[in-house]
């Protein structure tokens, strides 16, 4: 069985966590996990991360109904970060985008290359 333990948490009890959709591969976002939200994804099967602003769990979708439904958890080679491989509902982002990851820095100026999804 998996221990969280082992992993490479910072100085908050926190280790990041790349979301990645499982089937298209596109990157969808990034937040935190504690050893506690890294075993509610695990148990559960709903993504879950640790909101450092509100101090609480948050499990993806839980009020927007955008679930990230965990399909596998990889760890890196450093044990500090972690991806996670989902499938998404909806989209990721909190700005009804598909991903976090909306803007680009080209020829020096950063540009918007996503729109947001209708609905």
């Amino acid at each position: 069985m998996f221990e969280s333990a082992s992993l490479k948490y910072d100085a908050n009890g926190l280790i990041p966590a790349i979301a990645q959709d499982h089937d298209s591969g596109e990157i969808l976002m990034m937040a935190w996990m504690n050893a506690e939200s890294v075993a509610r994804s695990l148990e559960t099967g709903r993504v879950t991360y640790w909101s450092r602003s509100r101090q609480a769990f948050w499990i993806k979708g839980e009020s927007s109904g955008h679930v990230q439904q965990l399909v596998e958890m990889r760890v890196d080679c450093d044990r500090d970060c972690l991806l996670v491989l989902v499938r998404q509902t909806g989209p990721a982002c909190h700005t009804n985008r598909r991903s976090c990851f909306y803007t680009a820095i080209r020829n020096g100026a950063e540009v918007e290359i996503m729109e947001p999804m209708a609905g």
